[in-house]
């Protein structure tokens, strides 16, 4: 194989390499820096040997990604205040035009679930991606993480029950999530908090990261008066000059606010029975100067 046909081979694999790490790691930097140390062991790899491309590289990537997230695991214990993955935008695009698999993509990267997976150990984490998010058979799973594949079933069931037993039940109407954020900025640049306390059920929840280097809740706010309160006096105190813009970060819309052409906050919501049940804010700077402005 010449060394223009392994980039070629790679680049097709990259979106797929690169969703698997991000799924894993929670991060976009991570995730980037996981597939391009894939890409140097491919490059350097005796790929005459490889029947199965697609299987080796997804394999190099999640073995990678186990590795990084053991270290960021550490790191996480000590994050100040509520974690949250890093937003990014989704755009699944023509490659997946069912509407089925474009809702199980969507689900998969939702800040809902990510933040779920957190609590699931590495290998857990590796096999739920690889076969909730992708599809891929119990059999190549085992061969990327080198155990039986009656290994990987069972962490497979494990791992699924744990995410049933934890992940929240939102609607993912994607129309009625989009409506209930737009009734929300409406409310939030309204006069009153009433129409806003309206939005909201009884044990809503509101989810901050800050990261430590800007203004957050350290603590996660419930019941539907203090989220209220909070997110009135957060919209209150924007600055009169930034831009608001509605985009798709995680698999459904979400509130970008802009100032001075860098993303200062993102704002999204999930949404049960025609009301908000969770708002998340992240505004640690770390998480979102990747996102795009222009």
């Amino acid at each position: 194989m010449t060394a223009d046909a392994a980039t070629e081979l790679f680049e097709e694999h990259r979106s797929v390499l690169t969703g698997v790490a991000y799924r894993m790691l929670g991060r976009v930097a991570d995730a980037e820096d996981v597939v391009q140390e894939a890409w140097l062991r491919w490059s350097a790899a005796t790929r005459e040997d490889i029947r199965e491309p697609r299987a080796f590289l997804v394999r190099i990537t999640t073995r990678l990604a186990i590795d990084r997230l053991r270290h960021l695991h550490a790191r996480r214990e000590t994050y100040p205040g509520p974690w949250l993955p890093e937003p990014v935008v989704t755009d699944f695009g023509p490659a997946v035009p069912d509407t089925a698999e474009r809702a199980v993509l969507a689900d998969s990267v939702s800040l809902a679930v990510l933040v779920v997976l957190e609590s699931l150990s590495p290998l857990e984490r590796a096999v739920f991606v690889l076969r909730e998010a992708f599809g891929f058979p119990y059999s190549e799973i085992a061969t990327a993480l080198d155990r039986t594949e009656a290994a990987v079933r069972q962490l497979a069931g494990r791992a699924r029950r744990h995410v049933e037993e934890r992940k929240p039940r939102y609607d993912v109407d994607p129309a009625e999530r989009r409506d209930l954020t737009e009734r929300f900025l409406a409310a939030a640049s309204g006069d009153g908090i009433e129409q806003l306390l309206a939005l909201l059920a009884p044990d809503v929840r509101l989810i901050s990261d800050g990261g430590g280097k800007a203004k957050a809740a350290r603590r996660i706010i419930e019941t539907a008066d203090k989220v209220g309160r909070v997110l009135f006096a957060v919209a209150a105190d924007l600055d009169p000059d930034g831009e608001i813009r509605v985009m798709e970060i995680n698999g459904g819309p979400a509130v970008v606010y802009i100032v001075g052409g860098e993303v200062d906050t993102v704002f999204q919501i999930e949404v049960s029975q025609g009301v908000i049940q969770c708002a998340y804010i992240l505004r640690n700077p770390d998480k979102l100067s990747g996102l795009p402005v222009e």
